[in-house]
C-alpha cells in the first residue's frame, strides 16, 4: 500500500510508466522507448516544478489578503484536508484508489466512455474523500472498498467525458482529455461561453486582444502575467502593511520588493508549466496510442489541468482573477446570509479558475472566459458549504475539499447516505453505471455528448 500511495503522489512516475507500456506495446526501438519515457517523466517533473513555484508564490497572497481585509473562515485546500484524513483512512484510501483505477480501465475497455484518468494525486484525493463519506455512511471492510472503488471509477470516467466536446474544440481532436476533478466547474464555464457566443461563428478570443501600439509588449503572456501579478501583489502588500511581511516573512526584506518578487515568481511558475505541458503532449499522446490499440481501443489519456494552459495563456490569467472575484463576491454573500464563510483559496482559484477561463474562452471568447470563470468561482465557493456536513468529524476541520467534482460527488453520495443509508448509496451507484453503459448501447454511430 505504501508503494501504491507513493506512485499516486508522483504523477510523473505514473504517467511515464503509462508511456513506457504504450511504447513497449508498439514495439518501438529501445532508443525511442528510452527517449519517450524519460521525456514524459521529465516533462511532468517540469510541470510539477512550475506548479510548485506558482503555489509558493501564492501562499503569502492568501495570508496577506486575510490580514488586509480582516476576514476569517474556512479555506478550501485539497492537500490540507487529505493530509488530515489519511491519518485515519490511509489504508482504505489506498485500496479504494487501486480498485477505483481498475474500475476506470474496465469502464474504458467495455463502454463508449474511453477516458483513462491519469492524474494520480487527484485520484488519491477523491479516493480519500469517498473513503471518509462511505465510512460515515456505515460501510466497513470489503463493502467500503467496493462502493468507494465503484464511485471513484465512475467519477474518473464521467468527469473527463463531459468535457471532451470542449477539449475537441480546443485541440482539434480526441488525442487528449482533461483529468482533473474540477470537471463540473469547467463544464459550467464552457457552457456559459457557448451561451454567450450564441450563433456567432467567430468571437474575440482572449488571445486576440488588441493592445495599443505602445503596449504591444503586453501580448507576451509572460510579461502581462508578471506585470499584473506584481501590481496586485503590491496593492495587497500595502493594505496588509509592512509589519505583516516583516512578522511572517522575516527574510523577505522590504515589503514592496517582496511583493514584486512574488509577482515575478508567479509568472515564472506559469512559464515553467507551459514548457512542461509542451514536452508532455509531444510524448504521451503518441505513446498512449499503443495502449489504445492493444488494451483499450480508442482510449483517451485524461491529464492534469495545466495541459490546457498552452491553448490560451491570456485566458489563464483572466480566468484566475475572474474566479477569485467570484470567490470574494461569494464570501461577502455568505457573511450577509450568516452561513459558514468560505474564504477564496488562491491556489484552487488559480488552477481551477484558470482552466475554467480557458474553457470559457474556447466557446465564448473573452466574454465567455470572464463570465464563465466568474461563475466557476461562485460554484466552488458555495459547494463546500453543502459538502462539509457529510464529511463527519472531518467536516468540522478548518479546511475542506476545494474543486467542483469533490463537492458534487461528495454531496451526491453523502446526501444519499443521510437519506437512506447504505441502500440509497448502492442505488445511486447502480444509476451511475446504468447511465455509463446505457450510453454505450444507445449512442448513435458518430454522435457524442454535447
Amino acid at each position: 500500500m505504501t508503494v501504491l500511495l507513493d506512485i499516486a503522489k508522483s504523477p510523473a512516475f505514473l504517467v511515464s510508466l503509462i508511456a513506457l507500456i504504450g511504447l513497449l506495446v508498439q514495439k518501438k526501438s529501445a532508443a525511442d522507448i528510452v527517449k519517450g519515457t524519460i521525456k514524459t517523466f521529465v516533462g511532468f517533473l517540469v510541470l510539477s516544478a512550475g506548479a510548485g513555484v506558482v503555489s509558493g508564490s501564492l501562499e503569502p497572497f492568501g495570508g496577506m489578503f486575510e490580514a488586509a481585509f480582516n476576514v476569517k473562515g474556512v479555506v478550501p485546500n485539497n492537500e490540507a484536508i487529505v493530509s488530515m484524513a489519511l491519518q485515519q483512512f490511509g489504508t482504505i484510501t489506498a485500496l479504494v484508489m487501486f480498485f477505483g483505477m481498475l474500475a476506470n480501465i474496465l469502464i474504458a475497455r467495455f463502454s463508449k466512455m474511453k477516458h483513462i484518468f491519469l492524474t494520480g494525486h487527484h485520484t488519491l484525493y477523491m479516493a480519500c474523500m469517498y473513503a471518509v463519506i462511505f465510512s460515515v455512511a456505515g460501510f466497513k471492510g470489503v463493502s467500503l472498498i467496493l462502493v468507494g472503488a465503484l464511485a471513484l471509477g465512475a467519477t474518473m470516467t464521467l468527469s473527463p467525458f463531459i468535457l471532451q466536446p470542449f477539449m475537441r474544440r480546443m485541440t482539434g481532436g480526441d488525442g487528449v482529455g482533461l483529468g482533473h476533478f474540477g470537471g463540473v466547474g469547467y463544464w459550467l464555464a464552457g457552457s456559459i461561453g457557448k451561451l454567450v457566443r450564441g450563433k456567432k461563428e467567430k468571437v474575440v478570443s482572449t488571445e486576440d486582444i488588441n493592445f495599443p501600439k505602445g503596449l504591444a509588449f503586453l501580448r507576451d503572456s509572460t510579461v502581462s502575467i508578471a506585470l499584473t501579478m506584481m501590481v496586485i501583489y503590491v496593492i495587497i502588500a500595502i493594505v496588509a502593511g509592512p509589519q505583516y511581511v516583516a512578522k511572517n516573512y522575516p527574510d523577505g526584506g522590504n515589503f514592496i520588493i517582496f511583493a514584486l518578487t512574488k509577482g515575478g515568481e508567479f509568472a515564472a511558475g506559469v512559464y515553467i508549466i507551459l514548457q512542461g505541458v509542451r514536452l508532455i503532449l509531444n510524448e504521451i499522446v503518441p505513446a498512449f496510442k499503443g495502449i489504445s490499440e492493444k488494451v483499450v481501443p480508442d482510449a483517451i489519456p485524461a491529464l492534469d489541468c495545466p495541459i490546457v494552459f498552452t491553448f490560451a495563456p491570456n485566458a489563464v490569467l483572466i480566468g484566475f482573477f475572474s474566479s477569485f472575484v467570484g470567490g470574494i463576491v461569494s464570501m461577502i454573500a455568505m457573511g450577509v446570509l450568516g452561513t459558514v464563510v468560505i474564504l477564496p483559496g488562491v491556489v484552487p482559484h488559480f488552477f481551477c479558475g484558470a482552466t475554467a477561463g480557458v474553457f470559457g474562452n474556447a466557446e465564448g471568447g473573452l466574454k465567455g472566459s470572464i463570465i464563465g470563470s466568474f461563475m466557476h468561482g461562485i460554484l466552488i465557493s458555495f459547494l463546500p458549504i453543502f459538502l462539509m456536513p457529510v464529511l463527519g468529524d472531518l467536516g468540522f476541520a478548518n479546511s475542506t475539499f476545494s474543486d467542483a467534482d469533490f463537492g458534487i460527488g461528495g454531496i451526491f453520495f453523502g446526501t444519499l447516505a443521510n437519506k437512506g443509508a447504505q441502500g440509497a448509496v448502492i442505488a445511486g451507484l447502480v444509476i451511475l453505471y446504468v447511465l455509463i453503459f446505457g450510453y454505450t448501447f444507445f449512442k448513435k454511430k458518430g454522435s457524442d455528448v454535447e
